[in-house]
């Protein structure tokens, strides 16, 4: 059973599966987050097309000039990503067997190319060039067109990535400020580390929130869209959580297994992440290589507790998101949902407390019960007032 141990890297996860020893060099965490995202982009997809279909999302009417040539801002733009591209493409392709054993930190540094980097900006430059020279007019014309919620799809997972992304550093750093000093010392290397979930459910919303009003999106309609694919995306990420052995684990657990709960397979229980990427626990007797410790006592794993639970709320909420009578309705269920599951999971999960009037709850446990109530009144209110919601 591959969930009995963590696999780093899917080159640990073939080996094991198939017995082949394949260099890659892809973190299993990464390659499942982007699962994740992929899986979510495409879900939301279908929703604002279901949306765009029914007439709910008119579109935005939107000057297009048809027909001319490159600009010079174009061009060079385009040459600086390929340069980029080409700078560090070459570089892998000469030095495979470093970047593979330390992918992160070979990409964010500066080793690279420059020939490969000025092969890249020429044929990206190239490209873009004679592209636009295929659509050329003599006479370039502008058009009236409608642009669909669906068709700016791309621009608003990158928008959330990128703000979920610094929200997810900013509420690390304010939770664990040690996080913080280890960025600074090395950034290649502790850049995508320590990720906090709601900090990037808070950033990104505001980021995502800021587009729609600027591009005349109704929010509630987009955000009832948007909230199944977020907890898909957010369960099949944490499966990478748990492969890779990040550290996001619960509490020990030495109590035996309920009898109530005899059909659960041992490691669903209590976990050692043997092989774990963070080398914490106990040297694992035999092993050779980076990845030989595992965790003595076993702990309560939760990140495949919370892609259980992420699932079984991703389906009620795809069930039901034909059926909310207001706008809005959808994304407080998720709210609410979100606020419980975390709530609970916090309980057996490893993290950091404050101390706050003589309590000491984590970030999670402060910032769940707003997600719960800010769900029930968002709910409540698109329930009292539809036209209301339906528009915004």
């Amino acid at each position: 059973m591959i969930l009995l141990r963590a696999y780093p890297t899917l080159s640990d996860l073939l080996y094991d599966l198939f017995g082949v020893d394949i260099p890659l060099g892809i973190y299993s965490f990464g390659f499942f987050v982007a699962l994740g995202f992929l899986a979510a982009t495409y879900v939301v997809w279908l929703d604002l097309r279901r949306k765009e279909k029914m007439g709910i999302f008119e579109g935005e009417q939107v000057k297009v000039v048809i027909g001319k040539a490159a600009t010079t801002q174009e061009l060079i733009s385009n040459a600086l990503f390929g340069f980029v591209f080409g700078f560090k493409l070459l570089a892998i392709l000469f030095h495979y067997k470093s970047c593979v054993a330390d992918p992160q930190g070979f990409i964010f540094s500066l080793e690279g190319s420059v020939w490969g980097g000025l092969a890249g900006a020429a044929l990206a430059a190239y490209l873009r060039y004679r592209e636009k020279e295929k659509q050329k007019l003599p006479v370039p014309k502008t058009e009236i067109v409608r642009i669909y919620p669906s068709q700016r799809l791309g621009d608003i997972v990158v928008i959330a990535a990128v703000a979920g992304f610094l929200g997810a550093k900013i509420f690390n750093f304010l939770e664990v400020p040690s996080d913080f000093e280890a960025f600074l010392r090395d950034p290649g290397r502790n850049l995508f580390s320590g990720l906090t979930i709601y900090g990037g459910l808070v950033m990104g919303a505001a980021a995502v929130i800021w587009y729609a009003r600027k591009h005349k999106i109704k929010i509630l309609h987009l955000a009832d869209s948007v909230s199944p694919g977020l907890m898909l995306g957010y369960g099949i990420g944490r499966i990478g959580c748990h492969v890779s052995g990040d550290g996001d684990w619960g509490i020990v657990n030495t109590h035996p297994k309920p009898d109530w709960l005899s059909w659960l397979p041992d490691w669903l229980w209590s976990n050692h992440y043997a092989h774990n990427i963070l080398g914490e626990g106990e040297k694992i007797a035999g092993c050779a290589g980076p990845y030989c410790s595992q965790l003595n006592p076993g702990v309560y794993p939760t990140p495949i507790y919370e892609t259980f639970m992420a699932l079984i709320i991703f389906s009620i909420l795809w069930a039901l998101r034909k059926k909310m009578p207001a706008a809005g309705m959808l994304t407080g269920l998720y709210l609410m949902l979100n606020g419980i599951e975390r709530f609970l999971i916090e309980l057996i999960r490893v993290n950091v407390k404050y101390d706050l009037f003589g309590l000491h709850p984590t970030q999670a446990e402060i910032i769940a019960p707003i997600f719960f109530l800010a769900g029930a009144f968002l709910m409540w209110w698109s329930y009292r007032h539809p036209e209301k919601s339906n528009s915004i």
